[in-house]
C-alpha cells in the first residue's frame, strides 16, 4: 500500500490544464453567426472572431446532428481545404511535459475523415480516423506536445492535410474536445527500477467516454504521450472508470494486432540478475481470445498466454533475466489480431510492470523506510 500511496501523491502534481487552452471544447461560438441559419457556418476572418482561436482557410463551425457524431454532442470545428486553427497558450510550471488529448470525427457517415496535422514547437504528428477501434464514429487520440519552462508561449496548430475533398470518399475532419495535461517527469520509487511502470503518466481521459485514448506509433520515448515508453503500432490507453484495469487508474490495451506493443530502455548493471513482474488481463470489453504476449528483456524473451473470457480479469507473471548491457530494452509485444463480436479491435491489457534486483524484498525495504520515519519523529520530539 505504501508504494501506491507514494506514487499517487506524486500524481497529484499532474494536472489536467483545461485553463491553459481557451474554448477547448468549442462551445463558445464565433461572433456574428447568422441567427436565422442552421449550422454548419463557414467562418470568415473579416466577419467572425472565434474566442481563443485564430483561423485561416476553409474552417466551419458545426453542431452534432444525424451526420456528425461528437463525444458530448454540442459543437466542433470542421477543417476543410487548407483549413487551419491555432492558439498560443502559456505554460504554467517549470519543466513540465504537456500531452494533448483530442477527438476526430468524419463529416458524414459514408466517408472517412481526412488527415489532421497537430503541431507545436517541439512536435508534429499526423492523425487519421481509424476504423474498428471503437464503437463510436469518433475517436480520441493522445499526442505529446513537448516540455517547456514556466511561462513560455507555445503555439498549438491543427491543420487539414488534404487539399481536395470533393472528388474522393474522404470527408473533411471534425475536431472536438481538446484536453491539455501537464505532468512532471515520473519519479522512480524504491520498489521499481522502471519509470511509469504503472502507466499512470499518460493522456487525459475524456469525461464519460467509454472509448479510451488511442496512441499511435511513437518510436522515441522522449516524444511519447505515454511517458518513458515507446509505442509500436497502435495501443489504447484505458481508464479504470470504463474498463477493467489491474492496478491503479490506467493501463495499456494492445489493440492493433501484428507486431504491436510498448518498449522502454532500462539502465541496469551489466551482468546482474533482475526480476521482471507484470500483470496481463482483459479490459472487460467482451474480447474472447487466448492472448499471447511476448515479454522481452535484453536477449531474454518469453511468451505468456492468458485465456480471456472478456469479463475483466488479470494474472501476474514474472521472469528472471541477466542484464546483457548497461542499457537493456524492456518490451511487451502482441503478434495476433483480436476482435469482439461487434468487430472492434481488442487485445491483452498490460499493467503494473515492476523491475527489481533479484532477491530484493520490497516489504523489508518499506519497513526500513517507515522505521527511519518513526525514528525521525521521535528525535524531533
Amino acid at each position: 500500500m505504501l508504494p501506491q500511496m507514494f506514487v499517487l501523491s506524486l500524481l497529484i502534481l499532474a494536472t489536467s490544464s483545461a485553463d491553459l487552452l481557451q474554448n477547448a471544447d468549442f462551445e463558445s461560438p464565433p461572433t456574428n453567426l447568422p441567427k436565422r441559419m442552421r449550422p454548419p457556418f463557414l467562418l470568415s476572418t473579416e466577419n467572425n472572431i472565434f474566442p481563443g482561436w485564430t483561423f485561416e482557410g476553409k474552417v466551419m463551425y458545426v453542431t452534432a446532428d444525424e451526420t456528425i457524431s461528437l463525444p458530448s454532442n454540442g459543437h466542433a470545428v470542421l477543417l476543410g481545404e487548407d483549413g487551419k486553427i491555432n492558439q498560443t497558450f502559456i505554460t504554467n510550471a517549470d519543466y513540465m511535459h504537456y500531452v494533448l488529448s483530442f477527438t476526430i470525427s468524419p463529416d458524414g457517415q459514408n466517408c472517412s475523415a481526412g488527415d489532421v496535422v497537430v503541431s507545436a514547437p517541439d512536435s508534429n504528428g499526423v492523425f487519421s480516423l481509424k476504423q474498428h477501434y471503437g464503437k463510436e464514429v469518433w475517436q480520441s487520440y493522445g499526442h505529446y506536445l513537448g516540455s517547456w519552462d514556466k511561462e513560455e508561449p507555445v503555439n498549438l496548430v491543427f491543420q487539414s492535410q488534404t487539399a481536395e475533398f470533393n472528388s474522393s470518399p474522404i470527408c473533411p475532419p471534425v475536431i472536438d474536445k481538446l484536453l491539455l495535461k501537464s505532468m512532471p517527469k515520473p519519479v522512480q520509487d524504491n520498489e521499481n527500477l522502471l519509470l511509469n511502470g504503472g502507466f499512470e503518466y499518460g493522456p487525459e481521459f475524456l469525461n464519460k467516454s467509454t472509448e479510451g485514448i488511442l496512441i499511435d506509433q511513437a518510436p522515441s520515448p522522449v516524444q511519447s504521450p505515454l511517458l518513458e515508453w515507446s509505442v509500436l503500432g497502435t495501443v489504447k490507453y484505458i481508464d479504470s472508470n470504463h474498463f477493467f484495469v489491474p492496478q491503479g487508474k490506467a493501463a495499456i490495451e494492445i489493440v492493433s494486432g501484428v507486431s504491436t506493443g510498448i518498449q522502454m530502455a532500462a539502465t541496469l548493471v551489466e551482468g546482474s540478475t533482475y526480476n521482471l513482474e507484470y500483470m496481463l488481463g482483459d479490459a472487460n470489453n467482451s474480447c474472447v481470445e487466448d492472448f499471447v504476449v511476448e515479454a522481452q528483456a535484453g536477449s531474454t524473451g518469453q511468451n505468456f498466454t492468458l485465456p480471456s473470457h472478456g469479463t475483466g480479469s488479470a494474472k501476474k507473471f514474472s521472469m528472471k533475466f541477466k542484464a546483457d548491457s548497461s542499457v537493456t530494452p524492456i518490451s511487451f509485444m502482441s503478434y495476433k489480431k483480436s476482435q469482439t463480436k461487434d468487430g472492434v479491435l481488442c487485445g491483452p491489457v498490460v499493467d503494473d510492470v515492476v523491475l527489481r534486483n533479484h532477491g530484493f524484498k520490497p516489504y523489508m525495504q518499506w519497513k526500513f523506510l517507515v522505521s527511519l520515519y518513526l525514528l525521525a519523529i521521535l528525535n524531533v520530539q
